[in-house]
């Protein structure tokens, strides 16, 4: 499907390869703007601070031209632009428009490296990605953004298995889709506004990944009974008084966009399939967060569910305004829009909003693994493979009964520490605590037995043995000892720190 029938307007892919060698040639790469820039240059850039990106862009090279002309939004003499670009192709593909005062670019084209190092590039409209020229405030209702923080989050949890389907939902600029075209074999994006359709055509081209199947529409609308192995979204997640800009703003009342995304999902999800969120929902007065959002797990699917952050509604009536450039208009209007937040928040019972990941796998359990939790620390990214081997643990455990468990090996997860608290001198530890340094990076307090069991957890011996012996140590019966440790060796399987080794003596 041809760009210009989706967005008129928009630059058509139809000489991205040569634009794209061009861009190579330049060294207009992630790597390569680091080098040019430095490091400071190049964190104000992502700051939308240009200056100092300028005073490193005053040269002729076409590193230097490109920088300003597409990340920089300045216009370039010709001489220049034909000297870094292959300025008749990318003129009539509209990547560019010459006028009185020299050329300039109509789309904004922002370097992204790929996971395995490959480079590609993000299309979106001109200052709307983080660092773009004039920021990623007061926008347009049918602008398109291109990457940011939120939806580097998102690439970065999903689950990278390959796959046969892929959906992404509200595409945007399509940074899921050209991650999703690396493991699936075919991709499919959606979104309400056409133009985003058409910025996702552009990414793709431009990147040199595979094309998508790109449909109009609102959330499963377009798919309508199409099942798949992966579905993501990065949705408008905002929860606002009306739907002002399509960007951003759900457009239902409340948090009923995100129930109604994660609800839907499960019936287009194929078996063993994951769909995967970002999402913002409520926090009502009198009702507890963890049981609103676990209702919305549809039939059939385990799930995931983290809260990273939450803000209480004047903080976050305050951030979606600023976002809105409300805050540059005349005061009593601001305060009129304001006003109105609270009044929706108000009328909702709504004291505080959570943001956080929502990820669901289609287990046909009779029993599904429901697993809401906050966890606002820091946490390594990618976590895609930590999420996945969630679910395989959840699986083991809901499939090994306490005998099983005993019975079966274990293995201490790579990246475990020990910590010993206490006072200086002490002779004995007033508590321990094992500490992740991977995935999650969690933190847990264990007595003695677990911190014992956990450190000679090498898959040579049974978890029963094991027990066995630490018992015959610490002169404890045994019997007692086993019936007493499964739900603490439980809970260190479910958060990471042990893991599955195989079921036979090696030792």
């Amino acid at each position: 499907m041809s760009t210009t029938s989706l967005a008129a307007g928009l630059p058509v892919p139809d000489q991205s390869d040569r634009l794209r060698d061009a861009l190579l040639a330049a060294d207009f790469t992630a790597d390569g703007l680091l080098e040019l820039l430095g490091a400071p240059a190049y964190a104000a850039l992502a700051r939308s601070e240009t200056v100092p990106a300028l005073r490193a862009t005053r040269g002729d090279s076409p590193l230097e031209t490109l920088v300003r002309l597409f990340l920089l939004q300045r216009t370039v003499t010709p001489e220049q632009a034909r000297a870094a670009l292959p300025l008749d192709a990318v003129l009539a593909d509209g990547w560019v428009v010459e006028g009185r005062t020299g050329v300039r670019a109509t789309v904004d084209v922002r370097p992204y490296g790929g996971p395995e190092g490959q480079d590609w590039f993000i299309v979106s409209d001109l200052g709307c990605a983080v660092g773009g020229a004039s920021g990623a405030t007061g926008h347009d209702e049918g602008v398109v953004l291109g990457v940011g923080g939120a939806s580097t989050t998102l690439a970065g949890i999903t689950v990278r298995t390959a796959v046969s389907s892929a959906l992404d939902i509200g595409t945007g600029s399509g940074i899921q889709a050209l991650h999703a075209t690396q493991h699936a074999t075919r991709v499919t994006a959606t979104d309400l506004n056409p133009r985003a359709l058409g910025f996702t055509a552009l990414t793709l081209a431009l990147s040199g990944a595979p094309a998508a199947d790109l449909r109009e529409g609102s959330l499963f609308a377009p798919v309508e009974s199409e099942t798949y192995d992966l579905i993501v979204s990065n949705p408008p997640f905002v929860i606002s008084p009306g739907a002002r800009l399509t960007y951003r703003d759900g457009g239902m009342g409340g948090d009923d966009l995100c129930r109604s995304l994660v609800q839907q999902s499960g019936e287009r999800l194929n078996d063993g399939g994951f769909a995967q969120f970002l999402a913002n929902w409520q926090h009502v007065e009198g009702e507890d967060w963890q049981e609103r959002v676990r209702s919305w797990v549809p039939r059939g699917c385990d799930a995931w569910i983290v809260q990273r952050e939450v803000q209480d509604v004047t903080q976050y009536a305050e951030l979606w305004l600023r976002d809105g450039g409300d805050h540059r208009t005349a005061p009593g209007e601001y305060a009129a829009r304001y006003e109105a937040w609270l009044d929706e928040f108000e009328a909702r019972r709504t004291k505080a909003v959570g943001f956080g990941w929502i990820t669901l796998r289609r287990s046909g359990a009779l029993q599904p693994s429901i697993v809401v939790e906050e966890w606002p620390h820091p946490v390594e990214q990618p976590l895609g493979e930590a999420v996945r081997a969630h679910f395989a643990r959840q699986d083991y455990l809901r499939t090994h009964d306490d005998a099983a468990l005993l019975a079966d090996h274990l293995v201490l997860a790579d990246g475990v520490v020990q910590e010993q608290v206490g006072m200086p001198g002490a002779e004995d530890p007033e508590h321990v605590v094992l500490r992740q340094n991977r995935g999650m990076r969690r933190a847990t307090k264990v007595d003695t037995v677990a911190a014992g069991f956990a450190g000679v957890c090498d898959g040579s011996l049974s978890a029963g043995r094991i027990l066995d012996a630490i018992a015959q140590l610490v002169g404890e019966d045994p019997v007692a000892l086993r019936d007493r440790t499964p739900a603490a060796i439980r809970l260190l399987v479910q958060e990471g720190f042990l893991e599955p080794g195989g079921s036979a003596d090696r030792g």
